[in-house]
């Protein structure tokens, strides 16, 4: 069997520099599915409102467009990554490929609902094979240290340099042709990746896979797909009987999916890599830092947008330079670590995040929103710094032939951090938010009472009400609303800055060992 490939003698040998060369070309190629993963993460949303009026579904279609993609991604991320280690990361690489570009050309032109929500799961199939096998594959490609930490800031910064073009895309192509665009533009992405890609990109594999569980890969769905669900559940409706009870499940399921591994062979999920303090450490790291900077994007996104009244895309553009702060950092930090500890470095990064929240806690937000991105900046300096040294170090320090499932616990640490700042501190900011909101008296006889209950329930409500008010009596609506907002800020705030500041004395105690690069 093919073992992991780009060994150290072909870099000493005469043909060394044509290797490098090789080497580089294919971290490029592997630069287009996590483009494409990224930009299909933001661009949606801003495809939403179009969708609506062309196809007419209901609420709850509504939302399974959105929900089915990431409830299917989340589920096989575990499963393809080890699935990856088993038949070839380059040939799962190049299967999920041909499936997304082809699933988004017929999604593009999905006729009715349940057609786009089908597309929408099957790309979640498909884009589960992607993103672990780009960051296993670099692991094999890179296997030097200071390369493969270069070659996984350029990952990552290729992963947010489209999580910032998402949005601005995603309004110009709608804007431009229809909302199917914005799936189409998929297709053109895949092409050099599915032309040069067999050519330039090694294959790699585990040596000694063992057999495929399949009972192991129903688990570890029992596990994502429910919690998964019900961190959004919790997050949109607030704490429920669905929403907790989905978690509740998935959380039963793990264990049982954990025991089980325990006593395979071969397991799906090799349970020892979590043994190492770094490994866990580096992957807390990771989920900590998504669920900071997620956490933040909601309640800025919700001021720009209702309190400062930029639009969706303006509110994007604005977001733009902090976004790019986090692939400058993840670049800068990659020297860095040669003279100083990895985990210190992301310490450092955890740091800054909470060096962002602080701001926000301790600042006065009546100025505009230049504190809040002045803030966001700072956050996105330390997701930059700690993302890049974390992923390196889950790379690091997992076997080359389990890089595959270890690059699947990253990215399901992605998802599960993004999931986790969304759904905590945005049913923190909602609660607080209702609490502190002081309306003026006599609306019941103005407002409709739907109207009203909305303008109680979120700030969206809020201003939606105050735009079928008089001028003098809106503006009251919207400065209680906004009031109302900003202590909920406070307080998410605060909490964010306590668990960044956590996070960062623990990964400096938990990584200090960890020697310079």
């Amino acid at each position: 069997m093919t073992t992991s490939t780009s060994p150290a003698p072909s870099r000493t040998d005469g043909n060394a520099p044509r290797q490098l060369w090789r080497d580089w070309v294919a971290l490029g190629l592997l630069m287009f599915p996590v483009l494409l993963v990224a930009v299909d993460n933001t661009a949606l949303t801003f495809a939403l409102p179009a969708i609506a009026r062309a196809l007419e579904p209901s609420g709850v279609q509504l939302l399974w467009i959105v929900d089915a993609y990431p409830l299917v991604l989340a589920g096989l991320l575990v499963s393809m990554g080890s699935f990856g280690d088993r038949i070839g990361r380059r040939r799962l690489l190049v299967i999920g490929s041909i499936g997304f570009a082809a699933l988004s050309a017929a999604t593009a032109f999905a006729p009715t609902p349940e057609w786009l929500i089908a597309g929408r799961a099957a790309l979640g199939f498909f884009g589960a094979m992607l993103m672990p096998s780009t960051l296993s594959l670099i692991r094999n490609i890179f296997p030097e240290p200071n390369r493969r930490r270069l070659a996984v800031a350029i990952w990552a910064a290729g992963f947010s340099g489209g999580a910032a073009l998402g949005p601005i895309a995603g309004g110009w192509l709608v804007e431009q042709f229809w909302w199917g665009a914005v799936f189409l533009v998929a297709v053109p992405l895949m092409v050099p990746l599915l032309a040069l890609g067999p050519a330039l990109i090694p294959e790699s594999r585990d040596p000694s896979p063992g057999k495929v569980d399949i009972p192991s890969i129903l688990l570890s769905m029992l596990v994502m797909v429910p919690v998964v669900y019900g961190i959004k559940a919790v997050a949109t409706e607030g704490p429920g009987a669905a929403g907790l009870g989905a978690i509740a499940f998935g959380l039963a399921m793990g264990a049982v999916f954990v025991q089980r591994q325990l006593r395979l062979e071969h397991p799906l999920l090799d349970m020892s890599l979590f043994r190492n303090s770094v490994f866990s450490m580096a992957i807390t790291a990771n989920i900590l830092a998504l669920f900071s900077f997620n956490g933040f994007i909601l309640f800025l996104a919700q001021h720009l947008q209702l309190l400062e009244g930029m639009s969706p895309s303006g509110a994007g553009v604005a977001m733009v330079p902090a976004l790019a702060a986090t692939v400058v950092a993840g670049l800068v930090v990659v020297p860095l670590v040669r003279k100083v500890r990895p985990g210190y470095v992301v310490a450092a990064g955890l740091a800054f995040s909470a060096a962002g929240y602080s701001m926000v806690t301790f600042g006065n937000h009546d100025g505009g929103p230049s504190l809040l991105l002045a803030a966001l900046l700072v956050l996105a300096l330390g997701v930059g710094t700690a993302e890049t040294i974390s992923n390196d170090l889950i790379l690091g320090a997992a076997p080359p032939a389990k890089s595959g499932a270890a690059a699947a616990i990253s990215e399901t640490g992605y998802q599960v951090g993004s999931l986790l700042g969304t759904a905590v501190l945005g049913s923190i900011l909602t609660a607080s938010y209702q609490q502190n909101l002081r309306l003026p008296a006599g609306l019941e006889g103005i407002l409709p009472g739907p109207t009203l209950h909305n303008a109680g329930e979120t700030l969206a409500g809020a201003v939606e009400a105050a735009n079928l008010l008089p001028a003098s009596l809106g503006g009251m609506v919207l400065d209680a609303a906004a009031s109302a907002f900003d202590s909920g800020v406070h307080v998410t705030a605060a909490i964010g800055l306590v668990l960044m500041a956590t996070a960062a004395g623990l990964a400096a105690v938990v990584l200090r060992k960890v020697p310079k690069a």
